[in-house]
């Protein structure tokens, strides 16, 4: 699996607010507007390398969740930042990111039209654009992560679907096994999922660990890859 393939798919791998002051309001969510989730990036040999930051917040017109990476890698240096706004069904309205993986850069922005099925995709380094068909309620991939730990807090695993990251990307998100793991200081109950996701040059297996709490908070990401096993691991 290439190197750049795997580091672009963390913000997959990887969030109960209710709005008062609008007359539409979120469905019900495990995760608070306000939420701010930290995590160490590690190493194999258990070298941290850098951090990760998450955050959801909400206003009257919906949702904005935002993720920030930066590690130096033995390979390269990492700067990432991704941005997502939606409505309060978690339906996409827009998604911006802006990578910086050694002398690889990227900074685009994909617009949904959730009325007509369709995402207009402008790469802002250089103004091309691309006309792309999305299905009902199409989410990003930022916002897929905090839409499964909304499906995972009633009970259900969520079927088969796809996402967007600049192009359309399918997932599948298996339940394995519930263990007891180390993060965020303390040892605590986790879900096991296995996270497929195909359609980009590479497949990407991701192991995803969720607390048990009523937030189905994200405790340790874990994407395999040639090098080894690149993780993401809750913060104290």
């Amino acid at each position: 699996m290439q190197l750049k393939t795997t580091v672009l798919m963390l913000p997959l791998i990887v969030g109960l607010g209710i709005g008062l002051l609008s007359a539409e309001t979120p469905e019900a969510s495990p995760f608070p507007s306000g939420e701010t989730l930290r995590y160490d990036i590690v190493w194999p040999s258990g070298l941290r390398l850098g951090e990760a930051r998450f955050t959801a917040n909400y206003n009257q017109a919906g949702w904005a969740f935002s993720a920030d990476l930066a590690a130096n890698l033995p390979v390269l240096a990492i700067e990432d930042k991704y941005e997502s706004k939606t409505d309060f069904s978690l339906c996409s309205a827009s998604f911006k990111k802006v990578v910086s993986h050694g002398k690889r850069t990227q900074n685009e922005e994909v617009e949904f039209d959730q009325d007509e099925n369709r995402a207009l995709r402008r790469n802002l380094a250089n103004g091309t654009t691309q006309d792309l068909v999305v299905p009902p309620c199409a989410r990003d991939a930022l916002t897929y992560l905090y839409s499964l730990r909304q499906d995972l807090a009633q009970g259900r695993v969520p079927p088969p679907d796809d996402f967007n990251f600049g192009t359309q990307l399918q997932i599948s998100v298996s339940y394995v096994e519930t263990r007891a793991i180390e993060a965020g200081g303390k040892t605590q109950q986790a879900d096991r999922l296995l996270v497929d996701v195909t359609g980009g040059e590479d497949p990407v297996n991701i192991e995803l660990f969720l607390a048990q709490d009523a937030a189905r908070t994200p405790l340790l990401i874990r994407v395999p890859f040639e090098l080894g096993t690149f993780s993401l691991k809750l913060a104290e």
